[in-house]
C-alpha cells in the first residue's frame, strides 16, 4: 500500500440524511418483494433517510421496473433509485428472459441516467432461496443506494 498512502481516498458513507430516494418494487412475487421493501425501508431509516423522503412507485413485474426508474431518474428528485423484484425460476425459458432483460435495462438505465440505481431483483431456483435472501438483499440495496449517492455528490 505504500505507492497509494498519497492518494485521496473518498471514504464510504453511509449518512442518508437528507437524500432523497425513489422505490420501484414489483408486484409479481409479492410476498418475496414486500420482504425486500421492509428490510429496504428499515435500513434506509437506520441510516437517517426521513421517511417523507422515499417515494415508492409498484409495478406489475420485473420487466416494468426500468420504465419507471428511467421517468424517476429524469425527474431530477432523486439522489439514488433502488429496484426491487423477485424473478424465480420456473419451468419454462421465462426465466432467464425477464432475469436477464430486468437487469441489463436497469444498468442501462443507470449508465444513461447518471443516477445510482441499487439493483435488489432477486432471481433465485425456487421459493426458498428468494425468502431466505430477501431480507438480505433489501438491506444491501438501501445501503448501495445511500452509499453511491453520497459517493457522486463528492465526485
Amino acid at each position: 500500500m505504500e505507492k497509494c498512502e498519497n492518494y485521496v481516498e473518498i471514504e464510504k458513507n453511509l449518512d442518508g440524511k437528507g437524500l432523497r430516494i425513489g422505490i420501484v418494487m414489483s408486484r409479481f412475487n409479492i410476498d418475496v418483494c414486500e420482504g425486500l421493501l421492509s428490510a429496504c425501508a428499515c435500513t434506509l431509516q437506520k441510516h437517517g433517510v426521513a421517511d417523507g423522503d422515499v417515494v415508492l412507485a409498484t409495478v406489475p413485474g420485473a420487466l416494468e421496473i426500468p420504465l419507471v426508474l428511467k421517468k424517476m431518474a429524469a425527474s431530477g428528485k432523486f439522489d439514488a433509485l433502488v429496484a426491487l423484484g423477485a424473478v424465480i425460476r420456473g419451468e419454462t425459458y421465462h426465466f432467464e428472459l425477464v432475469a436477464n432483460e430486468s437487469g441489463s435495462a436497469v444498468t442501462r438505465v443507470t449508465l444513461d441516467s447518471g443516477i445510482p440505481i441499487a439493483n435488489g431483483i432477486l432471481t433465485t431456483e425456487d421459493d426458498d432461496q428468494a425468502l431466505a435472501r430477501m431480507s438480505e438483499k433489501g438491506s444491501d440495496a438501501a445501503l448501495v443506494a445511500i452509499e453511491m449517492a453520497n459517493l457522486l455528490k463528492r465526485l
